[in-house]
């Protein structure tokens, strides 16, 4: 089993950044595909970004591509999510998952580990 605990998340103006954290523990973080997801209120999850178990492979949502980028370091079984150029759209909670395969897609169901998500709210 692996727990994901997010952290970062708040409130910021449009147009600023975040870092968003993720930290795992329980099984080898280096066999497992992270990614993000987020859910604004009253819509199902989205897609924004994973990573491959080595770090070398990554891809983005077309709506964050450019502006938001996704990192780990398996000597800290940490997982991050740099997000800059903020809109008031990317408003949502945000979810760190993992996946027991080298890189998983951009669909829900393919995650196997899921965090309680970290609040982020994009407003002046």
């Amino acid at each position: 089993q692996v727990q994901l605990v997010e952290s970062g998340g708040g409130l910021v103006q449009p147009g600023g950044s975040l870092k968003l954290s993720c930290a795992a523990s329980g099984r080898t973080f280096n066999n497992l595909s992270m990614g993000w997801f987020r859910q604004a209120p009253g819509k199902e999850h989205d897609f924004v970004t994973a990573i491959s178990w080595s770090g070398r492979s990554t891809y983005y949502a077309d709506s964050v591509k450019g502006r938001f980028t996704i990192s780990r370091d398996n000597a800290k079984n940490m997982v991050y999510l740099q997000m800059n150029s903020l809109k008031p759209e990317d408003t949502a909670v945000y979810y760190c998952v993992g996946a027991n395969r080298y890189l998983a897609g951009r669909h829900a169901n393919e995650y196997d580990y899921w965090g309680q998500g970290t609040q982020v709210t994009v407003s002046s």
